[in-house]
């Protein structure tokens, strides 16, 4: 019999296997932007200009990976890199005009195919599932920080 944690597991599968799906049938304009793209520009517009190394933190990612991704976007003419003013060693990422809109339009689209998507489901439920969401991602941010409880491997 199936457990409430199994259901959990094999449904995230499924939605990392149709994120993929997800991101392609919800982007709009002239320019497909990257799934990694798309998070580093909604990270810049939401809270501004940010540091490469605070990137790599907010998305538990190698400063490496960063940096490619990073000049991927720089590279489109969505994002500039310039000097922190407060540190002239750091650099800063923030949008280009272009990449507002860009990323404003694509926000823009995905949310409203989203709102189709899920036209058959009550406000309850769609303030629950994002709830549940948001409980989910914090609680994967939190272990990113503390460290993932050790995990019980029978030896046998």
């Amino acid at each position: 019999m199936a457990t409430a944690t199994d259901e959990i597991e094999q449904q995230l599968l499924l939605l990392f296997r149709r994120t993929q799906a997800i991101h392609v049938r919800t982007s709009s304009g002239e320019m497909l932007i990257e799934r990694s793209s798309y998070g580093i520009l909604c990270l810049i517009l939401d809270e501004g200009p940010q540091r490469l190394g605070t990137i790599a933190q907010t998305f538990t990612l190698d400063p490496s990976t960063i940096t490619r991704q990073v000049q991927a976007v720089v590279k489109a003419g969505l994002a500039e890199k310039t000097v922190d003013v407060s540190d002239r060693r750091a650099m800063l990422l923030s949008l280009t005009p272009e990449g507002r809109a860009a990323i404003q339009e694509a926000r823009t689209h995905r949310r409203a195919m989203l709102e189709l998507l899920m036209q058959n489901w009550t406000e309850d439920e769609r303030s629950e599932f994002g709830r549940a969401l948001r409980r989910f991602n914090t609680t994967v941010d939190e272990w990113n920080v503390t460290g993932f409880p050790d995990v019980l491997v029978d030896q046998d």
